[in-house]
């Protein structure tokens, strides 16, 4: 951050250096001299420039020409280049310094104290890119510690949490007191509930981190929903949710993830939704390339809330729940990205609400996310 900014000046006229180097010099600045075109290049190579000054009227390679390799670079195709030229004013020659990249003109003699401002406004433009550098890195090293904190807070977990589980699983075997039954379910149905979010805590960190390659099998989409829809049943209730399959339900998926997101599509169905009303899953196979699946239920999301209901940390719907973290959607929207596919939501009064997405029947080999 503290490092001297290099500018370079570019004049195959001596005293036109020296004469640039005693207006612009100064503790934080290093000027860096070349007196040709070639050994601009040389210097470019070796050094980070945040401004350059160029004679145009050089020998075997001119300012313009200096300047159109420096734009043909990735390295220095951003480096601002301000024009320093004894020609007569020209309306077409200063339209081809512009092409070439220029972002000012400066026709000799000039006015040092010109040439100094302007150049102190590249310098301080520099100095707010490196601060802003500095931060951004500062926030990534902030963001993978946190990344890491919460994939070993969420693993460490596990264990008391499946100790909690046995344990509760043991109070009415050991008791045949009423209320101790009612309060090991409650605690089982609290532990349930943590280890959810536990496994939302360690898809965010596998997402976040990029470690995220669906393991691909064939699967079929229809029986997968199916039977997910059996497990929100419970021996009073019936489950509320119909699946309907049509064309070929078959493709290829990595399925603990479409589990997950069919699952909390469901969920979210049947929880936010109007209750004692059916949730409709549609598996169409018609497409021989993709696969679509939709999800519907009675009941409308705030318009307000669409715009970011697939962001982390959101929660759809009239009612809160108060369980989980608000990150199913966003999960399953990641998780169905990293099979080449995307989700869509509608919702209105009048139509409820309906979450679809679109899978490719063979998503291609190594997926990104």
């Amino acid at each position: 951050m503290n490092a001297p900014i290099n500018i370079l000046v570019v004049d195959d006229v001596e005293q036109n250096l020296t004469a640039v180097a005693a207006l612009l010099t100064r503790p934080d600045v290093t000027l860096l001299a070349a007196s040709s075109g070639a050994q601009a290049l040389e210097l470019l190579l070796e050094h980070d420039v945040a401004l350059a000054l160029i004679d145009v009227q050089m020998p075997d390679m001119n300012g313009f020409e200096l300047a159109e390799l420096m734009r043909g670079s990735e390295r220095t195709r951003a480096i601002p280049l301000i024009f320093l030229t004894a020609a007569a004013r020209d309306q077409a020659y200063t339209f081809r310094g512009y092409e070439a990249g220029a972002v000012d003109f400066l026709f000799k003699p000039f006015d040092g104290q010109v040439l100094v401002n302007k150049v102190n406004v590249f310098v301080e433009l520099h100095q707010q890119k490196r601060q802003l550098s500095a931060q951004l890195e500062e926030l990534k090293r902030s963001l993978h510690l946190n990344e890491l904190f919460t994939a070993v807070l969420g693993h460490d977990l596990r264990t008391p949490l499946s100790v909690v589980m046995n344990g509760a699983m043991l109070l009415p075997m050991m008791t045949d007191h009423p209320k101790v039954a009612v309060t090991a379910q409650r605690i089982q149905s609290s532990a349930k509930r943590m280890a959810h979010m536990v496994d939302q805590l360690l898809d965010l960190a596998r997402i976040r981190s990029g470690d995220m390659r669906p393991e691909l099998s064939d699967a079929d989409y229809g029986a997968l929903c199916r039977l997910l829809a059996d497990e929100f049943a419970t021996p009073d209730h019936p489950s509320r949710i119909t699946v309907e399959t049509t064309g070929d339900p078959v493709g290829v998926c990595d399925s603990g993830m479409m589990s997950q997101v069919l699952s909390n599509l469901m969920g979210n169905a049947l929880t936010h939704g109007e209750p004692d009303t059916p949730v409709h899953v549609t598996v169409d196979g018609n497409d021989p390339h993709s696969i679509t699946i939709s999800v519907a239920n009675r009941g409308e999301i705030a318009p307000e809330l669409l715009g970011s209901i697939f962001e982390p940390y959101q929660r759809g719907g009239a009612r809160k729940s108060g369980q989980g973290l608000g990150l199913g959607l966003y999960t399953a929207r990641m998780f169905i990205a990293a099979h080449g596919g995307d989700i869509v939501v509608a919702s209105s009064k009048e139509e409820g609400t309906v979450f679809t997405f679109k899978a490719p029947r063979r998503p291609v080999t190594e997926p990104h996310p």
